[in-house]
């Protein structure tokens, strides 16, 4: 088998609105601790989350995006080709679930259609006390769009957000034609290692 044949890269775009937590879900993704109030991203990064499912190695190119109303054209561009899209919004802000409603999924099947994997995550679910989005009324947005949705935790439950992205491709396997249930030994090879590996663009 050639190397070719041994690996394969996804594209991975995380969207929404500023202060959701899109940043801090990579983060710890890739196995950086949490932090608070990290800065709004201002420039498209990416990092890079590999598994192995029995002898092929799957390279998530996760991409993180500025969620701000001006650079949202630049934005459009970074979803170009994307394979698996995660609209984020955090549940103690309205607003941002708002967000998705109103522009970011519209955004994403005008770019994209039906080709990616859809999935929309709410962040932040250990602030359930502050909640403003209430989880039956995002599970009825999410199965209403044919989103696949988990609350999360980027501060209390970082390996939840890594389940869901291999759960995500998991759902791109099948997709395409793979079972991934018949796949054995699977293994998350970034994990305890250590990732320094965020590039930049732009």
């Amino acid at each position: 088998m050639s190397k070719e044949d041994d690996s394969e890269d996804v594209k991975v775009i995380l969207v929404g609105e500023p202060g959701t937590g899109k940043t801090s879900l990579i983060n710890v993704a890739i196995g950086e601790k949490f932090t608070e109030n990290s800065p709004s991203t201002l420039i498209s990064t990416f990092v890079q989350k590999k598994f192995q499912k029995d002898k092929k190695e799957y390279v998530l190119n996760i991409w993180d995006t500025a969620g701000q109303e001006k650079f949202r054209a630049m934005t459009k561009i970074f979803i170009k080709n994307s394979k698996i899209v995660i609209l984020v919004y955090s549940i103690n802000y309205k607003e941002s679930f708002e967000g998705i409603k109103n522009y970011w999924l519209n955004s994403i099947k005008e770019a994209l259609g039906k080709e990616p994997i859809l999935a929309m995550v709410g962040n932040k679910s250990d602030l359930f006390l502050e909640e403003q989005i209430k989880e039956e009324e995002a599970k009825q947005f999410a199965d209403e769009n044919e989103l696949i949705f988990k609350l999360v935790s980027a501060k209390e439950d970082p390996t939840g957000f890594v389940e869901f992205l291999e759960h995500l491709l998991d759902e791109y396997l099948i997709k395409h034609g793979i079972d991934p249930k018949e796949k054995k030994n699977t293994i998350d090879i970034n994990k305890d290692a250590n990732n320094n590996n965020k590039k930049k663009c732009c």
